[in-house]
Parts: structure tokens; sequence; C-alpha cells
């Protein structure tokens, strides 16, 4: 990666969410119980769908990949920030700036690809139900898994091929707690046409387009649920779905707040906080979203607690 630095810069400055060293102590142990809870919680949810075989359905296959990828997003940024807080050190080399906005885009592409899945998988549920056992065979399922994390790729190595082409001439700053692909454009002395072109290009098939698939299939669904006769019916349908649509709420709306609002309606300031949102207090957020109001999961999370080893759920 670091021949495609033409400018000879060896490293990049992250200048965090503050510089005040009160803040900064509070900011670490916030992150850092915020890390524990996110690899714990989704952790939990993984080892609850790998261990009950009541779970073993369509939908918790696709939640416990969610969960893994919530696990990876945040892995990429956050031990990075924490590291450099402990080493009173800001830098991060070029190669791990370009590593970090990889590994960050593709898991990024992957959670936005599976929340179409997981939308697709309520609408056959809900609108084609006698049906739904000759749609989501497993074959499909684990079909629609690859295309997923093959998407993330082929969508991370894009962007991190073409940020190989760009030159850095003295202002190394990133005014973010980690190599996002945004603020380290606005740092290139080079032409980002090309760059700028494939974020909208890339955007619009990783983001806008499995955000209208969603809507549509969440349409199709209310329009559906709207002709089920009884009320308790309806709302058994509606349940389904509403801890899948409060995800999508926080993850698609400020992803587009970010990458696909005019950048002068917001700050550098405003994105980092938003960026907080879906990197950090999203992920951590999903476990609980998905398993309070979900009577199997806490079915499957209390056996996995009080079960004797060795026997199976």
């Amino acid at each position: 990666m670091e021949r495609g630095n033409q400018s000879g810069i060896s490293e990049f400055i992250l200048l965090g969410l503050s510089d005040q060293p009160e803040q900064q102590r509070l900011l670490f142990f916030l992150f850092f119980l915020m890390y524990l809870i996110t690899g714990l919680g989704n952790m939990l949810i993984i080892l609850a769908i790998r261990t009950c075989s009541c779970l073993h359905t369509p939908m918790y296959f696709f939640l416990s990949n969610l969960s893994l990828g919530d696990i990876c997003f945040t892995s990429t940024t956050i031990p990075k920030m924490l590291a450099n807080h402990v080493a009173g050190n800001k830098t991060i080399p070029y190669a791990g700036c370009l590593t970090q906005i990889f590994f960050f885009i593709f898991f990024g592409a992957i959670e936005s690809i599976l929340l179409t899945v997981m939308a697709y998988d309520r609408y056959v549920a809900i609108c084609v139900p006698l049906h739904y056992s000759m749609i989501m065979t497993p074959k499909v399922c684990v079909v629609l898994i690859v295309i997923s994390w093959f998407g993330g790729f082929v969508t991370s190595l894009i962007h991190t091929v073409l940020l190989t082409r760009l030159s850095f001439c003295g202002h190394t700053e990133i005014p973010h707690f980690f190599c996002d692909l945004s603020p380290l454009l606005k740092l290139a002395c080079s032409d980002t046409f090309i760059n700028d072109l494939m974020v909208n290009t890339v955007g619009v098939l990783t983001v806008n387009i499995p955000f209208i698939v969603i809507l549509i299939s969440y349409t199709r669904i209310f329009v559906t649920v709207l002709k089920i006769p009884s009320t308790a019916g309806k709302w058994k349908a509606f349940s389904t779905c509403g801890s899948h649509l409060t995800v999508v709420s926080l993850f698609y709306g400020t992803i587009i707040g970010v990458y696909f609002s005019p950048t002068s309606t917001h700050t550098a300031q405003q994105d980092t906080a938003t960026a907080v949102m879906y990197t950090v207090v999203t992920p951590m957020l999903n476990p609980f979203i998905y398993s309070l109001r979900n009577k199997d999961i806490k079915r499957a999370l209390k056996m996995l607690f009080t079960r004797k080893p060795g026997l199976p759920l």
C-alpha cells in the first residue's frame, strides 16, 4: 500500500474526540465500556442462536451474522483509539490508516446488505408465508450471506485501491477518532474526482439501493398486515419487524446523514458525533434491541445461563 503514497507521508494524526485531558480519560473509559458491552452482547446472541435448536431458522441465522459483523465493525476503530490513549500517541501509520479504512468499509457494507437480507426474510415470512420454507432454503440463506460478505469486500477494495493513488501534502491531521474515508479525502492534495465519484456510485449500490429495497419490503409488509382481520394477529406480525426497523433507522439514518448530505450543512464535529452513533452506539444497542422484546432470544439466553454443562438446549 505504501508505494501508492506519492507524497511520502508515513503517518497521520488522529485528533480524536477531545483535546482536554479530563474529557479524554472519561471518553476512554466510556468507549472501553461500550466496546466490552458490544462484544459481550453480540457474542451472547451468537452463542444463544448456535446452541439453541429452536433458533436454527433463517431469521436468526442472519441475526448471528449481523452480530458477528457488529463485533468486527467496532473492532476496526475502538481498539486503536484506546491503544493510542494508553500510549499517549495520536498517530497511525499510512498503511495502518488504509487498512483501517478497508475493514471499516468492509464490515459497514456487510451490515448494510445484511439488513436488506433480513428485511427480505421478513417480507417472505409475512407476505408469502406458505412459500417461506421453499424460498428461504438453507442453500439460499448461505448464498445471501456470501453475497453480503463478497459485496463488502469488493466495495472496500475499490475505495482502498483508489486511495493509494492520492498524494497527501503537509496536512496529516484527521479530525476524527479513526481513519474515515470522507476526512481523508479532504486532506489529499491531488485530484479526488474519481474517489468522490466512486463514493457516490458505490454508495448507491451499498446504501441507497438496500435502503430502498428495505422501504419497499416494509411497505408491502405494512399493506399485508393491515389485511389481517384480528388485532392480535396484526400486533404479532408488527412485533417481529419492530426490532429490525429500529436498527435500520439507527444505522441508515446516521450513514445517510454523514455521507450523503451536503457537506455545507454539517461540521466536522457533527460528523464525528454522528459517526460515534453508527460505529459504537448502534452495534452496542443491537443485541438489546433484538433480545429485549424477543421471547425466543430471551428464553435461549436464560437456558444458556442455567443449563448444566454437557446438556443440549
